[in-house]
């Protein structure tokens, strides 16, 4: 089994008034590639933290996260927007549409600010709006488009730049079970289909349930790490 992400004695805490809290406290941890994997725990554990290290969001206070063999500590600041903007594509709890766009131009978005050539662009929207369920509804607004819909576009948009990682912080948060589920299905289905390494946060049974590996978080500790069998179909051996 290849690795997406090392995490190596992770370290990380914040200062909340005069009080010094631990987000994560000594995390090792191997995330598989080519896999969905959740990071489970109540609120306050550390999961979200975990998320934002390795989506270099964060920067840890001591410790590694190694992604697809480059570790992101010795990156400069530039370089790693770099790299979070090449390898990394994020999924939102609140969807974090931009309003004033529609669907099209909202996935679009990041290929621009890769300066994709247009012809390419086009190709990988009208592709991803397609693979979601979307084509249909190409020019509509977020405004236009029910909480699903929205979560759809967010999911293409975070595939756009084609990249080895896509995270997602509390997915189905904001969607009703039903909705939810149909998301955790496209979720799935787009991580076989392209290949790529799934990290989700999510208090969900529903996506715990369907995850390939469960890691579980309390008190900026893992508790708990766990490979599902069935996850071999899915995952590079």
């Amino acid at each position: 089994m290849t690795t997406a992400i090392q995490i190596e004695r992770l370290c990380k805490s914040y200062r909340l008034d005069s009080v010094q809290v631990v987000g994560l406290a000594d995390v090792s941890v191997l995330i598989a590639s080519n896999a969905l994997t959740v990071l489970s725990g109540p609120s306050g554990s550390g999961k979200t933290t975990l998320l934002n290290m390795m989506g270099c969001i964060d920067r840890p206070d001591s410790g590694h996260v190694v992604i697809d063999g480059q570790d992101t500590s010795e990156l400069s600041d530039d370089a790693l927007s770099d790299f979070r903007a090449r390898q990394i594509g994020y999924v939102f709890q609140n969807f974090n549409l931009l309003p004033v766009l529609s669907a099209y131009e909202n996935v679009e978005y990041p290929l621009l600010m890769a300066r994709l050539p247009a012809r390419e662009r086009t190709r990988r929207v009208a592709e991803l709006l397609d693979a979601v369920g979307l084509a249909d509804k190409a020019r509509r607004r977020p405004g236009q488009l029910s909480g699903g819909e929205r979560q759809r576009v967010a999911i293409a948009r975070a595939l756009a730049v084609e990249p080895t990682l896509v995270l997602a912080d509390e997915p189905t948060a904001n969607l009703d079970s039903h909705t939810g589920a149909a998301i955790i299905d496209l979720m799935r289905q787009m991580q076989r289909q392209r290949r790529v390494s799934f990290v989700v946060s999510s208090h969900d049974p529903q996506v715990q349930a369907a995850a390939d590996e469960l890691v579980q978080i309390r008190d900026g500790r893992i508790v708990h790490h766990e490979r599902v069998l069935r996850a071999m179909e899915g995952v590079a051996v």
